[in-house]
C-alpha cells in the first residue's frame, strides 16, 4: 500500500498511531498496555505529529490492516506457529524470538515487566541485595540499553560478576522467574508457575548490553571479563557493535544515519575514525556538504579521546535506534548480512 503524509510515505509506526486514534480512546489505552515503553514512546511521539490526516488515508490504513489479519490463521487455531510466524515476518527471527520468549514467559513475569517500566536507579535498588544470579536474569530481561544504565549503579566486580553471569545464562527455569515475581508479590497477584523454560541471556545479550555501557568503563569491564575468560572476551567483542561497523551499512543505510546526527558530532566522532569510514561518509552526503565537512576535519584542533569515544557512541545510539525502527540494517563484528 502507498501512503503519502505531508509528502512522504507512511512507516509502520506512523501506520499504528492512525489506527489506534482511529480505534478511540478505550479500545487505543487497552492495546497500549501490551506494549512496552519504547514502543508506548514512539507511537505516542507518532501520535502527536500526525495532523489533518485525511479520511483516505485513514480508510487505507484500517483496509491495509484488515487485510493482514485475514490472511492469518483463525483464532485458535495453531496460534504458536500464527504468532511465531507473524512476529518472525515483522521483526525478523532474532528478534522475534526474544519476543516470544516474553510472551511464553507472560504467565509470571509480571514483575520483570514492570521493572522494564522503572529508572535504573530503581531497579538497581531492587536487586542491590538479591542473589548474583537472580541480579543477571534481571539484567538479561532488560533492553540493553536499559540495563546498561543499571549497571552504573553497581561497583566494578558486581558489574563484572553480573555481566559473567549473563553470558552464561540460557535456559531459565521457572523457580527462577518465579522468585523474581515473589519480590512484587505486594503489588502484583502471583498467577503460579510454568514449565516452560525460556531462553535469555547469553553471549550475544551481553554485547547488546556492553555496546551501552560507558566508554569510560567499557575497556575496564572487558579487562576484567578476558582476565576471567580470554574466549569470552573474545566472543562478545565479535558480537559488539562499534563505531567501525558502519563501514557496513549500505549506502541508504548512511544517509540516513547522517540526516539523524549533527555536523558537530560528526566531527568529533570522525577524529577518530579510519580512514575508509570516513571515506564512506563523505561519500554519502552531497559534494558541497562533503567539503565541509572535510574542512571542518582539518581545522578541529586536538580533541581528548573521551570526547572521540563520546561522541560516536551516542551515534551508534542513534544508528540503533534506526535499527529497532527498521530504517536501517546493523550487523556486528561477528554477523554477515546478506
Amino acid at each position: 500500500m502507498s501512503d503519502d503524509a505531508g509528502g512522504g510515505a507512511l512507516d509502520d509506526i506512523e501506520k499504528a498511531a492512525i489506527l489506534l486514534i482511529s480505534l478511540g480512546e478505550a479500545d487505543a489505552a487497552e492495546v497500549l498496555k501490551h506494549l512496552g515503553p519504547k514502543e508506548v514512546q514512539r507511537i505516542g511521539y507518532a501520535m502527536t505529529r500526525l495532523n489533518n490526516v485525511p479520511q483516505s488515508q485513514v480508510e487505507a490504513v484500517v483496509s491495509d490492516f484488515m487485510h493482514v489479519v485475514s490472511d492469518q490463521t483463525g483464532i485458535g487455531i495453531n496460534n504458536d506457529r500464527y504468532i511465531r510466524a507473524m512476529l518472525n515476518q515483522a521483526l525478523g527471527e532474532e528478534k522475534a524470538k526474544t519476543l516470544i520468549d516474553r510472551i511464553l514467559m507472560s504467565t509470571n513475569t509480571s514483575g520483570l515487566d514492570t521493572l522494564r517500566w522503572m529508572e535504573a536507579r530503581q531497579i538497581a535498588e531492587v536487586i542491590r541485595f538479591e542473589h548474583p544470579q537472580i541480579q543477571a536474569v534481571v539484567i538479561a530481561y532488560l533492553d540493553p540499553d536499559q540495563a546498561a544504565h543499571v549497571l552504573t549503579y553497581f561497583d566494578d566486580r558486581v558489574r563484572l560478576d553480573i555481566l559473567m553471569r549473563v553470558s552464561a545464562l540460557d535456559q531459565i527455569q521457572p523457580q527462577a522467574l518465579q522468585e523474581l515475581n515473589d519480590m512484587f508479590e505486594a503489588q502484583f497477584t502471583g498467577r503460579g508457575s510454568s514449565s516452560q523454560t525460556s531462553t535469555l541471556g547469553g553471549i550475544k545479550a551481553t554485547a547488546s548490553i556492553m555496546n551501552f555501557i560507558d566508554s569510560s568503563v567499557e575497556a575496564e569491564v572487558m579487562d576484567g571479563i578476558r582476565e576471567a575468560d580470554e574466549g569470552l572476551a573474545s566472543q562478545i567483542a565479535d558480537l559488539m557493535f562499534v563505531f567501525d561497523n558502519l563501514q557496513d551499512l549500505d549506502d541508504k543505510g548512511v544517509q540516513v544515519l547522517l540526516r539523524e546526527v549533527s555536523t558537530d558530532l560528526l566531527v568529533i566522532a570522525l577524529k577518530g575514525a579510519d580512514t575508509a569510514l570516513q571515506e564512506k561518509i563523505f561519500k554519502n552526503m552531497s559534494k558541497r556538504a562533503a567539503e565541509l565537512l572535510r574542512d571542518d576535519l582539518e581545522a578541529k584542533g586536538p580533541v581528548r579521546v573521551s570526547e572521540v569515544e563520546a561522541a560516536q557512541k551516542e551515534i551508534l545510539t542513534v544508528a540503533r535506534r534506526l535499527a529497532d525502527e527498521g530504517e536501517i540494517m546493523l550487523a556486528g563484528g561477528g554477523e554477515e548480512l546478506i
